[in-house]
């Protein structure tokens, strides 16, 4: 067999080639600190990495939107805090307005600074977060969601959902709260109120008319939740009697079938009016009377947010301001001012503790959050434990194998040398 020049360049080239090659693989491994540099270094392991590079880049973008809830949500606590700050103070104020010693003038400064936290109220409710949407409007997040109408009392234009966001693949979460939940809600067992408010037959309040008489009440107070009516909303009626002494009886009637029952055989309770401490029971309630009732006066009883005494916040300041602003000279005056007094802190208590359970509940989905954080977290790591295993460089034995590379390289480069000094014509 005859070996020419030629075959020993070529397989000398080849083998210095081939070499080289492994040893510029080696070091570009080392370079990048990766095993796996192009998907033909391992098919394999190339193609799981890049489902955990997926899984990755989507565990991430959960994180992104869990900063973006948890920002929404802070606002909305704080804000909340700041709703609660403002409840109470009025609350305060009300309860120095009640006082018998103040005078029309004094209940007028304290109207003034009621108005002073009512309008805070109302810029608390129309807050918007850092991208200009506002917070309680629901969906409808890109106009102020309390609006005062052509009559100056604050009406609700957003809607009645809650803006979410998904924090993880099997939750999303509510971010924000509409205005409804808050400002226009109670908590669950809210208890009744009572209200001196005149109704029509389905139960809505007539505009404009009130009690001429000077019955003021107290409570009520809840006797027995057991009771079959408990739950029902009443009112007391006031009617001129020539029958009893005092010239006045009075009927407690209760809403059903979308209208007051009026028949005397649905009537819950009836009698004589003498007023003075006098307590009526009905529906599981007591109600406490006093001072003289003329024909036609009616108090409203029944359970916050229901049909007939929805609750709203801002109707509550506005009737208190109300109220306060105008002089009670006479007796219905003094009677509507003690009672207008009584009835709105009953609502504000009320909402007070339904802004409190919002704001618990926002509390305990920041809470949520942390934990989806830190499942999140461990997520991440697992990720990058097998990613690592995948196509990360094991920096011991990449070392040694660039040294054995090295050396090979050498060795091809020194054995073409000796090999291409070689020559038969030394040997004759």
């Amino acid at each position: 067999m005859r070996i020419s020049s030629v075959t020993m360049y070529e397989q000398s080239t080849a083998s210095i080639n081939r070499q080289q090659n492994d040893f510029l693989k080696i070091s570009q491994q080392i370079a990048s600190g990766r095993r796996v540099v192009n998907p033909s270094d391992d098919p394999q392991s190339a193609a799981r990495a890049v489902r955990v590079d997926q899984s990755k880049a989507i565990t991430q973008q959960f994180e992104d939107s869990r900063v973006s809830a948890r920002n929404s949500l802070a606002q909305t606590e704080s804000i909340l805090n700041s709703i609660s700050d403002s409840v109470i103070s009025a609350k305060t104020r009300l309860v120095q307005a009640s006082s018998d010693t103040l005078s029309d003038v004094d209940r007028e400064s304290i109207a003034s600074e009621l108005k002073g936290i009512y309008e805070t109220m109302i810029g608390q409710a129309n807050a918007t977060d850092g991208n200009g949407r506002y917070l309680f409007g629901g969906y409808a997040d890109n106009a102020p969601p309390f609006v005062k109408n052509s009559k100056g009392n604050i009406e609700y234009k957003g809607d009645d959902n809650a803006r979410q966001q998904r924090i993880d693949a099997s939750r999303l979460m509510p971010v924000t709260e509409n205005g409804i939940s808050i400002f226009q809600s109670v908590p669950s067992g809210a208890g009744y109120v009572a209200e001196a408010v005149k109704s029509g037959l389905d139960g809505q309040p007539i505009p404009g008319e009130r009690n001429t008489g000077s019955v003021t009440f107290s409570g009520p107070q809840v006797s027995n939740v057991n009771d079959p009516g408990y739950g029902d909303s009443y009112r007391v009626v006031f009617y001129e009697d020539t029958t009893v002494d005092s010239g006045v009886s009075y009927q407690v009637q209760r809403f059903s079938e979308g209208e007051w029952q009026e028949d005397p055989d649905d009537l819950v309770v009836t009698g004589e009016y003498v007023g003075e401490g006098q307590q009526l029971s009905f529906g599981g309630v007591n109600v406490t009377l006093t001072g003289s009732a003329e024909p036609d006066d009616e108090i409203l009883v029944a359970q916050s947010g229901s049909e007939q005494r929805p609750a709203d916040l801002f109707r509550t300041m506005e009737a208190a301001i109300r109220v306060l602003e105008n002089p009670a000279t006479t007796g219905a005056e003094k009677a509507e001012l003690r009672n207008t007094l009584n009835t709105s802190m009953r609502d504000l208590d009320n909402a007070l503790d339904n802004v409190l359970t919002v704001r618990a509940s926002a509390g305990a989905k920041l809470n949520e959050l942390d934990v989806v954080d830190a499942v999140g977290s461990n997520r991440m790591l697992n990720y990058e434990q097998t990613l690592s295993d995948l196509v990360d460089l094991d920096y011991a034995d990449a070392i040694s194998e660039y040294s054995l590379r090295q050396v090979g390289l050498q060795a091809s480069q020194k054995a073409f040398v000796d090999i291409k000094g070689m020559s038969l014509f030394d040997f004759m």
